[in-house]
């Protein structure tokens, strides 16, 4: 009787560890940009999914590729921009989403899913995260007048005062427009003109960064640096004199995307974190937190603040986005050329 007895409890015990206890054990492994999401809203997925999340960053798509590719560690979730992603989808590096158990999708708005075409042909493979616009970030006590062109960055009367982006695309994005050329051109003779732009450029340059230009305008350590719009929002919060425009000559409008890397091993939880950030609540937390633009229409309904809510750096007009152009993946030995003419224009 009492074997008996003990078998009864010893299977409810088990009965019970399973119905409640189920995801005990099971993680998720995350690859995403530095200070890119809410660090609450990591711990409210892991209380109630029961998964936890192992988390690490990176600060350039350049950076994140060669991870990805080795596979020497197995992420199951990835953050890349638009183009690197169209890379990885052509170099069978991901695997396509399952959006059943992806619910929450119905938020991303239909618009950002059109961009989102260009480089996920049928939005098989990602899930819009942000997105955004680069422009210029300028102090107004430091500068003459109202900033409209990316000339600036190229004036010797700011001498040491600039902040330039370190990211070969974005970098020679900038160079490109600015001499009236398509920002994704493969042409050799532009792109050897943006190069002696840039090294011109060179010794007029405070800092090459990435992060760092929000933390040194604020502190006014500069007149002028290249920045995300969502870390422009962020600046202007901390420092009423800084302002952010996209240049006349146009830019880069841009999305980052949550995809899934061909090796995971956590295809199912990568989906309830993906679908998790997807909710709105959770989308407008990440917002708040990074200030980047959210693709989610149930995030934007849920924003109070009516001067965010309306803000053109945020959410800006039409005539803003229509001057400005998506990356496009241009191939490896494009790639490769691009980042030969960007090291020799920082005399590397």
């Amino acid at each position: 009787m009492k074997n008996f007895i003990g078998m009864i409890a010893l299977l409810i015990m088990v009965a019970l560890l399973t119905a409640c206890g189920s995801k005990d054990g099971e993680k998720v492994y995350v690859l995403n940009w530095g200070d890119y999401i809410d660090p609450d809203v990591i711990d409210l997925f892991e209380k109630e999914t029961g998964i936890k999340v192992v988390y690490d960053d990176f600060q350039q798509n350049e950076e994140m590729y060669p991870k990805i590719q080795a596979g020497a560690i197995n992420y199951d979730v990835v953050c890349p921009s638009d183009y690197m992603i169209q890379k990885m989808i052509e170099n069978d590096l991901l695997q396509e989403i399952n959006f059943d158990n992806i619910p929450n999708f119905k938020y991303i708005d239909s618009v950002h899913l059109e961009s989102a075409e260009e480089f996920d042909p049928g939005n098989k493979y990602s899930v819009p995260y942000t997105w955004g616009t680069l422009g210029i970030l300028y102090n107004k006590t430091k500068v003459e007048g109202p900033v409209d062109s990316w000339d600036i960055l190229f004036d010797e009367k700011y001498a040491g005062e600039i902040l330039m982006i370190d990211s070969v695309r974005d970098a020679f994005a900038i160079a490109l427009v600015s001499l009236g050329y398509d920002l994704n051109s493969t042409n050799e003779a532009e792109l050897e003109e943006a190069k002696a732009l840039l090294k011109k450029q060179y010794p007029l340059v405070q800092a090459y960064v990435v992060d760092q230009v929000r933390d040194k305008m604020i502190g006014e350590e500069a007149a002028v640096g290249v920045i995300y719009s969502g870390e422009a929002i962020f600046t202007q919060r901390e420092n009423p004199d800084l302002e952010y425009v996209v240049p006349k000559e146009g830019s880069n409008v841009w999305i980052d995307g949550w995809v899934i890397p061909k090796n995971s091993k956590n295809k199912e939880n990568a989906e309830a974190f993906i679908n998790f950030l997807c909710d709105p609540k959770i989308a407008l937390m990440n917002f708040e937190f990074i200030t980047y633009s959210t693709p989610n229409y149930g995030a934007w309904e849920l924003i109070e603040d009516q001067d965010v809510k309306n803000s053109p750096v945020a959410f800006p007009p039409n005539e803003i986005i229509e001057r400005c152009t998506a990356f496009k993946y241009l191939g490896e030995d494009m790639e490769r050329n691009y980042m030969h003419k960007w090291n020799e224009a920082k005399g590397k």
